[in-house]
């Protein structure tokens, strides 16, 4: 498989991640909790949600149509490579070590979809990061 198509489907991948994330208020009863904050701690969780969103779409949206120039091997790639490569990797991160989402994977569906996503996470971390590394090349 070439790296170009697999830069294509690490793209579409991310929009499965946002669909996780807009299903993350409803399954965690967010709003909810976020109602008894002051105003400005709820703006700011709204605020970097939608940015961490906003970033998410982007990424998949670039890897998406322009992997062929990803897959170049120029420096301008492998620094956007080398960014979201560290960023899921950050990510993956975040949900071994910070996020404990136990009472939240209640049915068998839940851990399904958890585990799913933190492979997405870590498969993606691996893409970008070999795109940064190596160029491109398989």
């Amino acid at each position: 498989m070439k790296i170009e198509l697999i830069l294509q489907l690490a793209g579409l991948a991310h929009a499965g991640i946002l669909i996780a994330g807009a299903c993350m208020p409803r399954v965690t009863g967010l709003r909810p909790q976020l109602r008894s904050l002051p105003e400005f701690p709820r703006q700011l969780f709204w605020v970097y949600f939608g940015v961490t969103g906003f970033c998410i779409i982007a990424f998949g949206t670039m890897s998406f149509v322009f992997a062929e120039e990803l897959a170049s091997g120029t420096r301008l790639a492998r620094a956007f490579c080398f960014l979201v490569g560290s960023f899921w990797l950050l990510r993956c991160g975040v949900a071994c070590f910070v996020f404990d989402l136990r009472p939240f994977l209640t049915s068998t569906v839940r851990r399904w979809g958890h585990a799913l996503l933190n492979l997405t996470f870590a498969l993606l971390t691996l893409v970008y990061l070999w795109a940064a590394i190596f160029g491109g090349a398989l």
